[in-house]
């Protein structure tokens, strides 16, 4: 079945089984690896994606829900220049990852948390930040997103504790 929606910005369409998982088509159809697998089940956040705005995670949607909906991947959020996003540069500043594999997932939850909040509190962030980091680095991850809202000497002394 032949099922359209935007991409980062594209408009494609692809043949895939209604009931494939987003994170399946966009990985294997799209060549869009920066969304990885990590659980399955919509629990560890891995597969984090915006659908409409929204994060969500793929892997528990199956691409017909997507239908004419507008998806952001990790490879979405540079500049049309190739410039990254703040959160993309704050978790560089930080040196968020360890091992890297969750951190796509962390930085799409955190850039919607931004775009929903502005300037999230620390409630905010531990509400929305439900993502799994088997290394540990939310205190690094909380550091960047204060410091990609302009929260620094915040994120410096959230560094400390």
């Amino acid at each position: 079945m032949a099922i359209s929606f935007k991409v980062n910005g594209k408009d494609v369409s692809v043949e895939a089984e209604a009931d494939t998982p987003l994170l399946w088509v966009l990985r294997e159809d799209l060549a869009l690896t920066g969304t990885k697998f990590g659980c399955g089940v919509a629990a560890c956040g891995a597969c984090s994606v915006h659908v409409d705005g929204q994060i969500t995670r793929s892997c528990s949607v199956p691409v017909s829900a997507v239908a004419g909906k507008a998806i952001t991947t990790i490879e979405g959020l540079r500049g049309e220049d190739g410039t990254l996003h703040a959160v993309q540069q704050a978790w560089i500043s930080a040196q968020v990852p360890q091992c890297g594999y969750c951190q796509s997932g962390q930085i799409m939850a955190a850039t919607a948390l931004i775009n929903a909040v502005g300037t999230p509190t620390d409630a905010q962030i531990d509400a929305a930040m439900t993502n799994i980091c088997r290394c540990g680095t939310y205190p690094r991850i909380r550091q960047a997103i204060l410091a990609a809202t302009g929260q620094a000497a915040k994120a410096t002394n959230a560094g400390a504790a």
